[in-house]
């Protein structure tokens, strides 16, 4: 199994500035793609930002120009740096990532597939 764990999210006042993290651990035989979405109260979760294996990048026009994906490949972790925070960047961040696994079944045997994971969120409030 492959787990995804982020961090770096908190309280910062709008104007400032933010570094999420998204750390992917597990049987991972390599990484599609990952991404951020964010749900704020009352919302729909949307894609903030997302990466390719070959380091393409894509955001939502809200974010452009303000936040930043990356990903070091060695360490199979994602990174969100995000300045110039507004109020409306309030929301829960989630991490993403479609990948490749090595998982096991109950018999006791192995296999390799596709997956899709998801992390459990972090809190990111814009005070303004």
């Amino acid at each position: 199994q492959v787990q995804l764990v982020e961090s770096g999210g908190g309280l910062v006042q709008a104007g400032g500035s933010l570094r999420l993290s998204c750390a992917a651990s597990g049987s991972i035989i390599s990484i599609n793609f990952m991404g951020w979405h964010r749900q704020a109260p009352g919302k729909q979760r949307e894609s903030v930002a997302s990466i390719t294996s070959r380091g393409n990048t894509n955001y939502t026009d809200s974010v452009k120009g303000r936040f930043t994906i990356s990903r070091d490949n060695a360490k199979n972790t994602l990174y969100l740096q995000m300045n110039s925070l507004k109020p409306e960047d309030t929301a829960v961040y989630y991490c993403n990532a479609d990948l490749i696994e090595r998982g096991r079944r109950s018999s006791g045997s192995y296999y390799i597939a596709r997956a899709n994971y998801w992390g459990q969120g972090t809190q990111v409030t814009v005070s303004s």
